[in-house]
């Protein structure tokens, strides 16, 4: 520990030593130092600051570019958004107006189909009536044969003898007209 005191007061020793004259620097040394200032500002001057302006004005036109090519770029992408949303508003109007005109053909399709089932249920009912009518003279002519027959029969029973064909037939021809008539007696 001793040393170690002996040693700082030595180096404090050192310090004090140095007067004013040393910190400022000869004359020599600042012309030196003026005259290499000079050749490097020369030097900085004539070579690096215009080249340093050259890229910096290179890179300054380039980033101009690049920005004028974006808002070019976001300029067509506008407009092309525009045509996008122009072409989708058209193609949501072609799909209304094809959805309006399918409704339209479908009610149209129904009302056809429903025509068409009319027709042929009228002419069915009408084909339905005319067999029955047909078959309704039929039965009508068969029976107006029996009943004609049953009455000739009965009346020759009853009178006992037999009518002439002329009689018959007009005999047969009255009582269907009674029964047909509903003036007959029960």
């Amino acid at each position: 520990m001793v040393a170690i005191l002996a040693l700082l007061a030595q180096a404090e020793e050192t310090v004090n030593e140095n007067d004013a004259a040393d910190l400022y620097p000869h004359a020599a040394e600042l012309i030196v130092g003026a005259l290499a200032f000079a050749i490097l500002f020369y030097f900085m001057w004539k070579w690096v600051l215009p080249r340093m302006n050259t890229l910096l004005e290179e890179r300054r036109s380039k980033i101009q570019g690049e920005l004028e090519k974006a808002e070019s770029t976001r300029g067509e992408a506008d407009q092309l958004l525009a045509d996008y949303r122009s072409q989708l508003a058209g193609a949501r109007e072609e799909a209304n107006r094809i959805i309006e005109e399918a409704r339209q053909t479908a009610d149209q399709v129904r009302m056809d189909i429903q025509a068409s089932a009319e027709q042929e249920a009228q002419a069915t009912v009408q084909r339905a009536q005319e067999e029955i009518r047909a078959e309704r003279d039929r039965v009508f002519q068969e029976l107006r044969g029996q009943v004609g027959e049953i009455a000739v029969e009965l009346a020759a029973r009853v009178v006992g003898q037999s009518l002439d064909e002329s009689a018959h037939q007009q005999l047969i021809d009255e009582y269907i007209d009674q029964v047909a008539g509903g003036n007959g007696k029960r």
